[in-house]
C-alpha cells in the first residue's frame, strides 16, 4: 500500500455585501469572503491538499478564475470534482485535517456542521474529517479582520 500526504493554504479577503461560506455551509456575518467562486477558503484549501497528494496541481489550475464556469460556484461542487479526479488515478482518501484562522466570526459553533457536510460531498466517515479554529490575536491581516485563511493537509492511500 502507497501512501502521499498534500498541503493545501487559501486566502480571501473579507468585504461587505457577500455571504461567508466555510466548509460548505454558511455563516451569519457583517462580512463575507471575496473571490471568482463563494470563495469557501477551507474547501479551496482542502482541494489544493488532495490535488497536491494526487500530484494534479493546484485549485487554480484544475478550476481556473479566467473560466465562466465557476464564477460564483459552490465550492463544494470543486471539492466532489477534486475527489473524483483523485480516484480517478486511484487514490482513495485517508483523512484530512484542516485550520481555519479567523477573528471573528466564532467558528467552534459551526465545525460540526462543516465536518458532516465535507464527509458528505467527500462520501467519507465524519471521524475523516478535522477541522480546527484559530485566531491570530489579532496580528496581521488576519488579525486586522481584512481576511480569512485557512490551510489542510490530506492523507490519500493506494
Amino acid at each position: 500500500m502507497r501512501f502521499k500526504v498534500g498541503l493545501g493554504y487559501d486566502v480571501h479577503k473579507l468585504v461587505p455585501n457577500r455571504e461567508l461560506w466555510l466548509g460548505g455551509i454558511k455563516i451569519d456575518h457583517s462580512l463575507g469572503l471575496l473571490g471568482h467562486s463563494d470563495a469557501d477558503v477551507l474547501i479551496h484549501a482542502i482541494c489544493d491538499s488532495l490535488l497536491g497528494a494526487a500530484s494534479l496541481r493546484d485549485i487554480g489550475y484544475n478550476f481556473p478564475d479566467t473560466d465562466n464556469t465557476y464564477k460564483d460556484i459552490d465550492s463544494k461542487i470543486l471539492l466532489k470534482r477534486t475527489i473524483d479526479l483523485v480516484r480517478s488515478k486511484g487514490w482513495q482518501l485517508c483523512n484530512i485535517d484542516a485550520t481555519v484562522c479567523a477573528e471573528k466570526p466564532k467558528l467552534n459553533p459551526h465545525i460540526e456542521a462543516m465536518r458532516s457536510t465535507l464527509a458528505s460531498v467527500l462520501e467519507c466517515d465524519i471521524d475523516d474529517i478535522s477541522i480546527k479554529a484559530t485566531t491570530t490575536e489579532k496580528l496581521g491581516f488576519t488579525g486586522r479582520e481584512e481576511g480569512i485563511s485557512a490551510y489542510a493537509v490530506s492523507l490519500i492511500q493506494k
